[in-house]
């Protein structure tokens, strides 16, 4: 017995140990490029990187937002899209899983074939720039950044593996007691579903304040950027300054290129990070998805 115990204090102490590690390596990165954003470029050149900040300067965002209008026009329509996208996403991607979670429903299983199907295989890249912008009319629009990731076939084949774990027997009493399915949905699947849409959610946030790509495609309107595009028209414009002729050069030796760079991560990971202790609780939770019947 007490062999067993030391055994179990020994697994503890390593298991405390193996998450300290991880937590040091994953907060010495960002607090890297925390530092860098606020260091001297020339004390960068010469000393390189460190985890702490020297010759404190705010250059490198005094140069971001020194584009003004053009970042903050870009913070609002990220900010736009990323909540209008997520609860448009949510509300199709919870009512799809919970229609597909019935057992009872003969055609569950032909539609959630369909949808893993497109996980495998799709038209490609031009095919679907055709059909999007010349038949669905989604260019230079705030919705051509947001129907496109309406739904996600992974995060709906997730949610309905946790909604499925819900039993049965509670959807039958209710509707015993008169439920229809749009009630079953919202009083039954979507409370008891917390932890998974909460999850989900984090998810669909999570790509629609990251994505760029949509905006290379779709939009041509600088005033319709959205952050992480425009954020990646400045970088590409001062690696271009750097790599031009003698004049370029010489301005761009000005610019804290580096800082600029650490300025604009932070600048965009700020509020997905402010926006997960909030969603904390339910995620740990909800990554473990299907794994317990009942």
């Amino acid at each position: 017995m007490k062999a067993r115990t030391l055994s179990d204090r020994l697994i503890g102490r390593f298991a405390y140990l193996y998450m300290t590690l991880f937590v040091i390596a994953a907060i010495i990165p960002f607090m890297t490029i925390v530092s860098t954003s606020f260091t001297d470029e020339q004390y960068i050149r010469a000393n390189g990187f460190d985890i702490f900040p020297h010759a404190v300067t705010l250059d490198a965002y005094n140069y971001i937002l020194g584009r003004g209008s053009s970042i903050m026009g870009a913070y609002q329509v990220t900010l736009l899209v990323t909540v209008a996208g997520t609860l448009v996403s949510m509300l199709l991607t919870t009512m799809m899983a919970f229609a597909l979670s019935r057992r009872e429903w003969r055609m569950a299983v032909p539609i959630s074939f369909f949808v893993y199907f497109t996980m495998l295989f799709n038209g490609g890249i031009v095919p679907w720039y055709i059909v999007t912008t010349k038949y669905l009319h989604l260019y230079d629009n705030l919705p051509a950044l947001i129907v496109p990731y309406a739904i996600n076939a992974f995060n709906l084949i997730v949610l309905r593996s946790f909604i499925s774990t819900i039993d049965n027997s509670i959807f039958e009493a209710a509707k015993i007691d008169g439920s229809n399915e749009i009630q079953l949905l919202f009083k039954i699947a979507l409370p008891l579903s917390l932890p998974g849409i909460a999850t989900i959610s984090l998810f669909y946030a999570i790509s629609f304040w990251n994505d760029w790509w949509l905006g290379l495609m779709l939009i041509s309107d600088r005033e319709l950027y959205p952050l992480q595009l425009l954020i990646r028209a400045i970088t590409s414009n001062i690696s271009y300054a750097a790599s031009s002729g003698v004049n370029s050069s010489i301005a761009a030796a000005a610019i804290p290129k580096e800082g600029v760079k650490m300025a604009t991560t932070v600048l965009t990971i700020g509020p997905i990070i402010l926006l997960y202790p909030f969603l904390q609780r339910y995620f740990v939770k909800g990554l473990t998805i299907g794994s317990v019947k009942g």
